[in-house]
C-alpha cells in the first residue's frame, strides 16, 4: 500500500477510536450504571453492561457502522413506560393509550424501514419489561438512556 494511503487509513482508525470513546462517554453520562465489559457483544464495538437489583440488567454497544444497540431486561414497567412515552408518545407500538406503563403483557415491535432500526419491547407478567433497540444513532440511544435513568430515579424515590 502506498505510504499516503497507509497514513490516511491510520488517521481514519484514530478518528474511529475517538468516536467510540465519545459514544461510550455519552452512554455512561446518560446512564451511569453502565460499565465497560469484555467480551464485546455481537456489535464488535465497545460493550457496556449494567445490573442493578430491582431495576434490571442489560447492555449497550456500538457496532462497526457507528450504530448503537441497547438490550435491557426486567426493567420496571413504569420506568420503561415513562421513558418510551417521552420519546415516542403512547400507542406508537400499539401498546394502548396508557403507554407501556399500562400495557398488557406481550411483545411489541416496530421496524423503521428508512433507517433499518429495530425496536422491541416485551412486557412481562411480573411488572417488568425488556427493551431491545438496535441499529439507531448514538444520540437517539443517549436520549432513551437519559430518560430511562430519570424514570428509574423517580421509581427509586417511591
Amino acid at each position: 500500500m502506498q505510504p499516503h494511503v497507509t497514513q490516511a487509513l491510520q488517521d481514519w482508525y484514530g478518528a474511529w477510536s475517538v468516536h467510540e470513546r465519545a459514544a461510550q462517554a455519552a452512554f455512561t453520562a446518560a446512564f451511569p450504571a453502565l460499565n465497560l465489559s469484555d467480551p464485546r457483544c455481537r456489535c464488535y464495538g465497545p460493550t457496556l453492561r449494567w445490573q442493578t437489583p430491582g431495576e434490571g440488567e442489560g447492555k449497550v454497544c456500538l457496532d462497526d457502522h457507528g450504530r448503537a444497540t441497547i438490550e435491557f431486561e426486567h426493567v420496571p414497567k413504569e420506568a420503561v413506560g415513562a421513558a418510551m412515552n417521552e420519546v415516542f408518545g403512547a400507542d406508537w407500538f400499539d401498546e394502548g393509550p396508557g403507554g407501556f406503563a399500562a400495557a398488557a403483557p406481550g411483545e411489541y415491535h416496530y421496524e423503521d424501514e428508512s433507517t433499518y432500526a429495530e425496536y422491541a419491547i416485551d412486557v412481562h407478567d411480573d411488572g417488568t419489561a425488556s427493551i431491545g433497540i438496535a441499529y439507531v444513532k448514538v444520540d437517539d440511544i443517549v436520549t432513551i438512556l437519559d430518560l430511562l435513568e430519570q424514570a428509574l430515579a423517580e421509581h427509586r424515590a417511591i
